[in-house]
C-alpha cells in the first residue's frame, strides 16, 4: 500500500533534514586510506578476455533452457560432422574399388605372367 504524503509532511522532513547534523569523526587517515585504495583498483590486472568469456558462459549455461539448448546443438554439430566425414570416406573407398575392378577386367592393366 503507498502512504500519501501530503505538503505538512514534506515541509516536516525537509526541516528534519535540514536539521541533522553529523557529529562523527573519520577515523585518523581516512582520506589516505581511500586515495590508496583507489590506486591499488586502478592498478590491479584487467581481467583477461578469456577469463571474462569462461565466466559469461558459465552463467548462461547455469540456466537449464540454455544449457540444454547449447547441448543439443552441439550433439547435431557433431553428428552432422561425424555423417560429413562418413561420406568423404565412402566416397575415397568406392573410387578406390572402382579403380581396382577396372585393373582386374581390363586385360592392358593387369600384370602380366611369364
Amino acid at each position: 500500500m503507498k502512504e500519501r504524503n501530503t505538503a505538512g509532511q514534506d515541509e516536516k522532513l525537509s526541516k528534519l533534514l535540514s536539521s541533522w547534523k553529523v557529529d562523527a569523526q573519520l577515523p585518523p587517515r581516512f582520506q589516505e586510506a581511500v586515495w590508496q585504495r583507489i590506486k591499488r583498483a586502478e592498478a590491479s590486472p584487467k581481467t583477461p578476455l578469456w577469463e571474462s568469456l569462461l565466466a559469461s558462459i558459465q552463467a548462461t549455461l547455469a540456466r537449464p533452457a540454455l544449457a540444454t539448448a547449447y547441448v543439443a546443438l552441439l550433439l547435431f554439430a557433431g553428428v552432422g560432422a561425424g555423417y560429413w566425414q562418413a561420406e568423404n570416406r565412402t566416397e575415397q573407398v568406392k573410387l578406390d574399388l572402382q579403380a581396382r575392378y577396372v585393373r582386374a577386367v581390363d586385360p592392358y592393366q593387369m600384370p602380366r605372367s611369364r
